[in-house]
């Protein structure tokens, strides 16, 4: 496809991740032939001069085997103690995988909180912009140990679209065992040039027993990719060179084509990085001036407002049928609610 070979022409920083299904066996063991196959793409990628970070699933699956888990445990502390022990098996792994194709790696370790935070968030990117100046490969996953909401909601698809964004990434790839998004009749979709309710009724979750997420996690981090202008590809991990035939523009897996223009880092810090605490409903004249015109919320334009927060908290913003358009910061003015600067029309 043309356009697909335009948009990935671009690509220079590339965050894949992978599920935790390519990563182990039926065992619930790190599968060592799995990982050396895609790390070895990940250096033909990195050799070819892009910058590649990874977002790995498979610590708590990793660590399960030694608890002697043969499913995916339900109760935090379990959990908790899975993802101890298997994140230092997963991280020696690729430490030896990599070393022996020349490459270094650095372990991140993040929570939802590191990322919410203004503060740590530009300290996150700093220091991943630090290790892919110097050519290592950074591996993130969710600090699955202490993180009591990650483990309970969280998933590493959600993950990769926020690491992605974060460092302003030009494309995300999530590899599986799904060969990508399939319609009613299980025949691959191509091209999703928008998410529609169609689109998202295609997802369901996953069966397998180490495994959380499944399409509805992938669809929703495409959502977050695709308004922050990323473009957002799914593929099966199994096949052979699929890393490097994605980068090229193959005809491989799903690509959700990404919104025009991408969004400044303070306005993708503003609406995918924070909790909201609250919802503004606002009347027809003030969606419109808010998506068409640019201008800033005003007071007279809430029609009401839902839940508890103050000056400074993030709150969705909705039209009178009760869907979001929008997230924005509160002033706190009582005539500017929020103002443009700190609103984001999703």
């Amino acid at each position: 496809m043309k356009l697909r070979r335009e948009i990935l022409a671009r690509t220079r920083r590339v965050v894949v991740k992978f599920g935790t299904g390519l990563l182990t066996d039926d065992q619930n063991r790190l599968a060592v032939p799995a990982i050396e196959r895609l790390a070895r793409q990940v250096a033909t990628l990195h050799s070819g001069g892009r910058q590649v970070v990874l977002v790995s699933s498979g610590a708590i699956a990793a660590g399960m085997g030694a608890l002697g888990f043969a499913r995916r445990p339900k109760h935090l502390p379990e959990l908790q103690a899975a993802a101890a022990i298997g994140q230092g098996k997963l991280m020696a792994l690729y430490g030896e995988v990599f070393g022996q194709l020349n490459l270094h790696v650095a372990q991140i370790l993040l929570t939802h909180d590191d990322l919410k935070s203004r503060g740590r968030h530009l300290s996150a990117r700093s220091t991943l912009e630090t290790l892919l100046a110097r050519g290592i490969i950074p591996i993130i996953n969710e600090n699955d140990t202490v993180a009591v909401d990650e483990i309970k909601f969280g998933d590493n698809d959600r993950l990769g679209a926020l690491t992605a964004t974060l460092i302003d990434a030009d494309l995300l790839i999530i590899l599986s065992h799904v060969e990508g998004l399939l319609d009613r009749t299980r025949q691959l979709i191509p091209v999703v040039p928008e998410i529609t309710r169609e689109i998202e009724a295609l997802a369901g979750g996953t069966d397998r027993v180490t495994s959380v997420g499944g399409m509805k996690s992938k669809i929703d981090a495409a959502k977050i990719c695709t308004r922050a202008g990323i473009p957002m590809i799914i593929a099966d991990g199994d096949r052979g060179a699929v890393i490097g035939d994605v980068v090229d523009g193959g005809d491989i897996g799903t690509i959700f084509l990404p919104k025009t223009g991408k969004l400044e880092s303070r306005k993708r810090w503003i609406a995918f990085f924070q909790k909201p605490v609250g919802n503004l409903v606002v009347d027809d004249g003030a969606r419109q001036a808010l998506c068409t015109s640019g201008k800033s919320l005003l007071a007279q334009g809430v029609v009401r407002t839902e839940g508890k927060f103050t000056a400074g908290d993030l709150v969705t913003i909705s039209d009178l049928a009760g869907n979001e358009f929008a997230r924005g910061l509160v002033k706190g003015s009582t005539g500017v609610v929020v103002h443009r600067d700190d609103l984001v029309i999703l």
